[in-house]
């Protein structure tokens, strides 16, 4: 099930640049605390098909990093996003960017990257296992948000391929345009968001009720610790 989305960021965008934090890490915060207020949205069925709901958000997002052989997109779990301020957030951001090593994910990359992309299969394995494995989700986070759009820029929505999380969200490029307010039209810094639900394992209400969330805490900085 997906949603497409857009959200007025003007206030939130002003901010952001003032206190010189990653647009990335809010929508991070965002995200985190809305699944934390409805944690039917990341759920799944383990191995004997028993429907399991984590108690924090674990979220994974995507860093571009630098190795020996270029550029890579390193997908960096971030734990208990649902506790943690923008800064902090933002901080955690930069650092693996900088050094990727100061993440779990960058270390195993460096260490094993190479030779596990010799192994056949081994990627289809560790994705399957991460489909009902509590202890393997909590390496790999049990939320995924990706924010290609703030890298390319420009607006629209995408529209990706489910991952093993029942959630995704897919930020796009915050860019001006005419919008309605209070009767009239002015410009704003609108947002696209795309929301994908793993329909088979979370219903239409509570994915409808973190959507309005999610909204209302893009649009409403003050409701986030930053």
């Amino acid at each position: 099930m997906t949603a497409l989305v857009e959200v007025d960021v003007t206030e939130t965008w002003q901010r952001l640049e003032a206190e010189d934090l990653s647009p990335t890490a809010f929508v991070l915060a965002c995200v985190g605390r809305a699944v934390a207020a409805h944690p039917e949205v990341h759920a799944y069925r383990d191995w004997l098909g028993r429907l399991v709901i984590h108690k924090h958000v674990d979220v994974a997002t995507m860093v571009e990093v630098e190795t020996e052989t270029g550029s890579y997109p390193l997908a960096h779990p971030i734990l208990d996003t649902d506790l943690r301020t923008v800064k902090q957030l933002s901080d955690e951001l930069r650092g693996v960017k900088t050094v990727p090593s100061a993440g779990r994910s960058g270390r195993l990359l460096l260490r094993w990257g190479r030779t596990a992309g010799r192994i056949p299969g081994l990627v289809s394995l560790v994705y399957f296992a991460a489909g009902r494995s509590a202890w393997v989700r909590s390496g790999i986070g049990t939320v995924a948000v990706s924010s290609v759009g703030m890298e390319i820029g420009g607006s629209g929505f995408a529209i990706g391929v489910m991952t093993v999380a029942s959630l995704s969200v897919i930020i796009g490029g915050a860019t001006d345009h005419p919008w309605v307010v209070d009767g009239e039209v002015t410009v704003r810094r609108i947002l696209p968001v795309t929301v994908q639900i793993d329909h088979r394992v979370v219903d239409g209400a509570p994915a409808a009720r973190f959507g309005a969330a999610l909204r209302e805490m893009l649009e409403n900085p003050d409701l986030v610790d930053w």
